[in-house]
């Protein structure tokens, strides 16, 4: 498979790219979509974190936004396609379970440091009007993933670049990238807690946190695990939207009653 990605042409590695990215987001977004909103709540497992409705127009503009992320990701993978072309990466064809297994374990925690990293750079107020679009999702949803400014994107994307040109890589570990990080992103935005016995701190509480970062806008910049947070000391208490969500709940009561 390494030997096949290297020896496309420029212009099919971007189509396959396209192709790959829009259909991960399609197939992750709707199934987690169906779950959050059919499966588990008739199951009677976990529930919604902010009950508030969507505003007008929100699931069509994160579509579109979403679909110049996708055109961003999937025609960025000339980048490191040319990392191979140039000799300046390479990719391991011989690598073992356990090599490939040890190598995505890296990436998953190079994926937090990095997401951390480019997270609140965009939260400072050089570059916060750029990360303003994905924040006007403020009740998130499964599509909320890649409904950013094309400049977020571009910070985002480049994750596996680094990793490429301090290690040889099989090709199946930087294949992983993109799938446990949207699969963790739809589980971030899904608006739903879907273990509310564990602790906030836990790795499954993943949601909770993503959720008060969009309730609160400040705070909790990592990704699915607590450590970058825990170091930079930017994690949100648990009850960090409180107030938010009854002054909602309560303006919710008036209406409803009027």
């Amino acid at each position: 498979m390494a030997h096949t990605f290297e020896s496309l042409t420029a212009w099919q590695v971007m189509l396959a790219g396209l192709v790959f990215f829009g259909g991960i987001y399609l197939l992750f977004g709707i199934a987690t979509w169906l779950l959050t909103r059919y499966v588990l709540p008739a199951l009677g497992w976990g529930g919604v974190l902010d009950t508030r409705p969507l505003v007008p127009g929100q699931l069509r503009r994160e579509l579109t936004q979403s679909s110049v992320s996708i055109l961003i990701f999937g025609l960025g993978m000339i980048f490191p396609w040319g990392l191979l072309q140039l000799g300046w990466a390479h990719l391991d064809p011989d690598a073992g379970g356990w090599q490939i297994f040890l190598e995505i374990l890296v990436l998953v925690a190079w994926n937090d440091v990095h997401f951390w990293v480019n997270h609140r750079l965009l939260h400072t107020r050089l570059l916060r009007r750029f990360h303003l679009p994905h924040h006007r999702s403020v009740v998130t949803t499964p599509f909320s993933t890649y409904s950013f400014h094309p400049l977020e994107a571009l910070m985002l994307g480049n994750v596996i670049l680094l990793p490429m040109v301090l290690h040889d890589f099989s090709f199946w570990s930087l294949f992983s990238v993109p799938l446990f990080s949207l699969f963790f992103n739809c589980v971030g935005h899904a608006n739903y807690d879907f273990f509310p016995r564990v602790s906030y701190a836990h790795w499954f509480a993943a949601s909770r946190r993503h959720h008060l970062h969009h309730a609160c806008y400040n705070g909790n910049y990592g990704f699915q695990f607590t450590f970058m947070d825990r170091l930079f000391r930017t994690r949100l208490p648990a009850d960090a939207a409180s107030a938010q969500l009854a002054m909602a709940g309560r303006r919710g009561g008036v209406e409803r009653s009027v």
